[in-house]
């Protein structure tokens, strides 16, 4: 297999998919396709729904990211989630979902899919044996569901231990493997049935499209989910998709500028006096580093940290960062940053967000490609003020 950085560049482009030896693959707007003859059997393109070239020629690229022999282009990361679970579960069964999730995940689960019978089941996913309880425990778990960093708080799952317990249950695995991205882990190569991405984060990384993937290896998996991305409708559109491509050349160099200047002000927060702590699993101070350095190639460009002081020192120090945006979002080249309890995890209440460790002072950033002196000093700036 040819380095990632060479697959991210030509997979999908080649001058074999096009009639003009195009070296950048072209955006292929029309919605339907002529046939020849009306009894012609419907090979190759039909409506763009179905199928699109550009839409299919990012699809084999996310694929060759993530090491899988399948990929599938949806138009959000909730459609790609949304799509998994009509696709693969019915009226009464049971996921088993690591207990720290992404809000919308979490709102997916338990305002849409309880509305059709499916119920959800969570648990502290950092101990595996926590999950194959759950599984014993259950004759309805048909799915276990997890993010590997999470979102907020960066804890992470054993992989290829939870891959054995679900395995020996007969229920599919989905992760999600978004923080992490392709270029830092493959969970697919670590037991997992199905790896979904927020493609708006960083495989897109430029703050512009909104997109979700999915990428399988089972030939079924892919066949059930690819009928209902059809069905369902919630496909990535030709001129996004392109965008994606676009992005998607750049994303080895991207993550390691990000990765990099994660790492610098993570150790910088943690020397600082007025900082409580910090959650980076690339800090030998976190709890789980030893397994990320066993199945992770790095730690990405997303972090947490807590001030001294409390949610009025948090609220002081976002709004006076001048380089940092605060916004909701992660992934692109601009760092962005945002209090989870008030913005992206509002919507979980607030008994269940403290239980969680995801305190009202938490801070998430997501570190950009900016240069790193500049980004230390408006963080310095920032706690001056706060």
């Amino acid at each position: 297999m040819r380095g990632f950085t060479t697959r991210a560049v030509h997979v999908g482009e080649e001058p074999s998919r096009s009639l003009y030896g195009d070296v950048v693959h072209p955006i292929h707007l029309s919605v339907t396709f002529r046939k020849k003859r009306v009894s012609e059997a419907e090979e190759g393109y039909v409506y763009s729904r179905t199928s699109n070239p550009t839409r299919d020629a990012l699809e084999k690229k996310l694929a060759a990211l993530e090491g899988a022999k399948y990929g599938l282009a949806f138009s959000s990361g909730l459609a790609a989630e949304s799509t998994i679970i009509l696709a693969l579960l019915s009226k009464g069964d049971t996921i088993i979902a690591f207990d720290d999730l992404y809000g919308g995940t979490k709102r997916l689960f338990e305002r849409v899919a309880a509305r059709f019978g499916i119920r959800v089941v969570y648990v502290d996913a950092r101990r595996p044996e926590n999950v194959e309880r759950e599984l014993a425990r259950s004759r309805s778990a048909r799915m276990v569901w997890v993010e590997t960093p999470t979102n907020p708080l960066l804890k992470l799952a054993d992989l290829r231990a939870i891959s054995e317990v679900s395995s020996s249950h007969g229920a599919i695995l989905v992760v999600d493997n978004t923080f992490a991205s392709p270029y830092f882990q493959n969970p697919l190569s670590l037991g997992a049935d199905i790896v979904v991405h927020s493609a708006t984060k960083y495989l897109s990384g430029h703050s512009d499209l909104v997109a979700g993937a999915v990428m399988v290896n089972d030939s079924e998996l892919y066949e059930r989910l690819r009928y209902h991305q059809n069905a369902i409708g919630a496909v990535l559109p030709p001129f996004d998709s392109w965008l994606l491509m676009r992005g998607l050349k750049t994303l080895a160099l991207r993550m390691e500028r990000h990765q990099y200047n994660a790492m610098r002000i993570a150790e910088h927060l943690e020397a600082s006096s007025k900082v409580a702590r910090v959650i980076y699993p690339g800090l030998e101070s976190h709890p789980q580093h030893e397994l990320a350095r066993k199945q992770m190639r790095g730690y990405s460009g997303m972090l947490s940290f807590e001030l001294e002081g409390g949610p009025a020192r948090a609220v002081r120090f976002v709004e006076n960062l001048k380089i940092i945006a605060l916004a909701e979002s992660l992934g692109g080249v601009e760092s962005l940053i945002e209090i989870p309890a008030l913005m992206t995890h509002a919507s979980i209440p607030r008994e269940e967000r403290l239980r969680l460790g995801i305190s009202d002072s938490l801070i998430r950033l997501s570190v950009g490609i900016e240069d790193l002196e500049d980004l230390i000093e408006d963080i310095d700036n920032a706690l001056k003020t706060a």
